[in-house]
């Protein structure tokens, strides 16, 4: 299989990836706004499902903590395309959805 192919599959699973993430941090964080607020406007005692807000914010930094690392992944990959002669293609302003592939003139005549 071509290695410009299986590396287009994996970037694409990676952006999903890191998008995911990302959707899920914001959900997260606007459900704990969302607890805050409703506790005030129900007029509860502050430590009133104190343990949910905990565990939301618990969430939210497991969350931020595997974004994190989604971003240590992704430069290691960067980097293992690097070794396969692998170099990234960009034109115009950087998006993730249009990084493109091709091979190094070096690394195509390993291929041929």
């Amino acid at each position: 299989m071509d290695k410009v192919f299986i590396a287009k599959r994996t970037q694409e699973k990676l952006v999903a990836t890191e998008a995911a993430i990302d959707a899920a941090l914001i959900e997260t964080t606007q459900l704990l706004a969302d607890l805050l607020k409703a506790r005030a406007e129900l007029g509860a005692p502050v430590d009133f499902a104190d343990d949910v807000q905990v565990k939301l914010t618990e969430a939210v930094a497991a969350l931020s903590s595997a974004r994190t690392t989604m971003g240590h992944v992704h430069s290691g990959l960067e980097k293992a395309a690097l070794r396969l002669g692998i170099r990234p293609r960009m034109g115009g302003p950087y998006r993730k959805n249009q990084f493109d592939f091709f091979l190094a003139d070096d690394a195509k005549q390993n291929v041929a």
